[in-house]
């Protein structure tokens, strides 16, 4: 038999996802559009269908290339839940359907009931060695409803907690970002598929790669734009040869996540 494990599912690029579980249509942490800061889309880019239709927006903490003000904009008409403490810096920038979701607490929509859960990683919008401006702790996304779990992690390093999370349907991985180099409070392929050891998804879902890269890099000469370009499109692969006990299904930015499971 084959089940299909959610409704639709399409990795949108980076760590932006679109869910559908519960009745409702759930995008986390949308970067919509060719440009975030310094960075550019380097795969196809999105349209309004992409965006469509969205009932709830998830943001896991408040970095730029996860809080992105002018793709939040684009989705403005759905409730946009933000960790506890971000809520009045973001409506001081004109949102007006704002929520907070501290770690452990819940929010219910419809037959979703999504729960924040710990994140191991700088919640600073400008990054963890300013102390200035706006703060709050970075967080993940367990997500439930039609009989289905689902985790979405957002951006974190491992932690011992993990293990209390599953197990779970589907696991939205991330195994790599955007540069040359990892900084801390990231998982890359090999510790992604440790997180896979703790938290016993069914079906993982690398995410947070091959989307994104600072202007220029990826069309550069030599060793630094080689090893950019192999960033760009080898750790969700690499995430799936290392993972064990779970269905690794690897997708490219832009499409459909085929999740089926068969039993």
């Amino acid at each position: 038999m084959v089940d299909r494990i959610l409704g639709g599912v399409r990795f949108l690029g980076h760590s932006t996802v679109r869910i559908e579980i519960g009745g409702r249509v759930v995008l986390t942490d949308p970067v919509l559009t060719g440009w975030v800061g310094p960075l550019v889309r380097v795969v196809p880019p999105l349209g309004p269908g992409d965006w469509a239709g969205v009932d709830l927006v998830l943001v896991s903490h408040l970095h730029g290339d996860h809080l992105h003000l002018p793709s939040l904009r684009l989705v403005a008409d759905a409730r946009i839940v933000v960790p506890k403490g971000a809520g009045a810096w973001l409506r001081g920038k004109g949102f007006g359907r704002v929520e907070e979701l501290g770690v452990g607490q819940q929010l219910v929509d419809g037959d979703l009931t999504v729960t924040a859960t710990y994140a191991e990683h700088s919640g600073h919008r400008w990054g963890p060695r300013l102390t200035h401006g706006p703060d709050a702790p970075a967080v993940g996304h367990l997500l439930e409803g039609g009989g289905r779990r689902v985790y979405v992690a957002g951006d974190t390093d491992l932690f011992p907690g993990m293990a209390e999370l599953g197990p779970v349907d589907v696991a939205f991985l991330p195994v790599w970002g955007w540069g040359l180099t990892l900084g801390p409070g990231h998982l890359d392929p090999q510790r992604a598929a440790r997180a896979v050891e703790l938290i016993r998804p069914k079906v993982s879902v690398p995410v947070h790669w091959g989307t994104l890269a600072p202007v220029g890099l990826a069309n550069a000469p030599g060793r630094v734009g080689a090893r950019m370009r192999r960033l760009l499109t080898e750790p969700g692969h690499e995430f799936a040869a290392a993972a064990r006990g779970t269905q690794v299904v690897v997708t490219r930015p832009g499409t459909e996540v085929p999740l089926r499971q068969g039993a």
